[in-house]
């Protein structure tokens, strides 16, 4: 599992986190809310190294890795990929060759070898036909789950999505949230998924964690968040204007 205890970050006077308790278990689908600033995406980038925190413990996989160099958090990213919001692809590579990368840096794969792995990845995404494409020629949607299948060629355990149906349509976003299904149920991967879409959250989510003024305020199973009596969450949830809760 991925824990995280009592994590704090700020940044200059910003308390962004402050003290967050909270555990995404072996092959959940774990939601992180809030409001925009809340720290949701600072969250998950600690488990890969990209920020430290101030105060508090990263573990994974029983490990604690808050203290980890580079060089070891190599070995993290491995088995914990993240997808960010915006699909990183490189335009200048089709699809094919963009999932093909990893496979060549770590994996040694050559040429048309790394172009098979490749095309494998695609296709469990519903992408294969779009190898020989390059991103500047798909849809939002499509990229992301290029970069899903780009995530997946190193058989991540653990897989960090920002924003994952951030601009996408209605139908494009239902297929993001199928496909981390799809990971979660066939493929045993914890999913941690960083997300203002009500949709997605109250669809698909095993549980919900939602961040406020740096702190968890709610946790628990979808059901158990529709049915709070907290004003701020339900606030939040109903997307009311009017109300305790403060935005950043």
């Amino acid at each position: 599992m991925i824990e995280f205890r009592g994590v704090s970050k700020s940044f200059g006077d910003k308390v962004i986190l402050d003290g967050v308790d909270l555990t995404a278990g072996s092959g959940e689908i774990l939601f992180v809310i809030g409001t925009s600033g809340a720290g949701k995406s600072v969250l998950i980038q600690h488990v890969v190294g990209l920020l430290r925190p101030d105060a508090g413990r990263v573990l994974v996989d029983g490990e604690d890795v808050t203290d980890y160099d580079e060089h070891r958090f190599y070995e993290v990213r491995k088995k914990c990929a993240l997808v960010f919001q915006h699909a990183t692809l490189f335009d200048s590579m089709t699809c094919a060759e963009n999932v093909a990368l990893p496979l060549r840096k770590h994996f040694r794969l050559k040429g048309d070898e790394a172009l098979r792995r490749a095309e494998e990845f695609l296709a469990l995404v519903q992408m294969e036909r779009f190898g020989a494409t390059y991103p500047s020629a798909l849809g939002d949607g499509l990229r992301k789950r290029v970069a899903v299948a780009r995530a997946l060629t190193l058989s991540p355990r653990y897989i960090l999505f920002d924003e994952p149906t951030t601009s996408l349509d209605p139908v494009s976003a239902r297929r993001v949230d199928a496909l981390i299904v799809d990971l979660a149920r066939r493929q045993g991967a914890t999913c941690v998924v960083v997300s203002h879409d009500l949709r997605s959250i109250f669809s698909i989510a095993d549980r919900v964690a939602m961040l406020y003024k740096g702190r968890v305020r709610a946790l628990g199973t979808p059901q158990a968040i529709r049915d709070t009596t907290d004003p701020i969450v339900r606030q939040f949830i109903e997307g009311r204007n009017e109300g305790p809760l403060e935005t950043t």
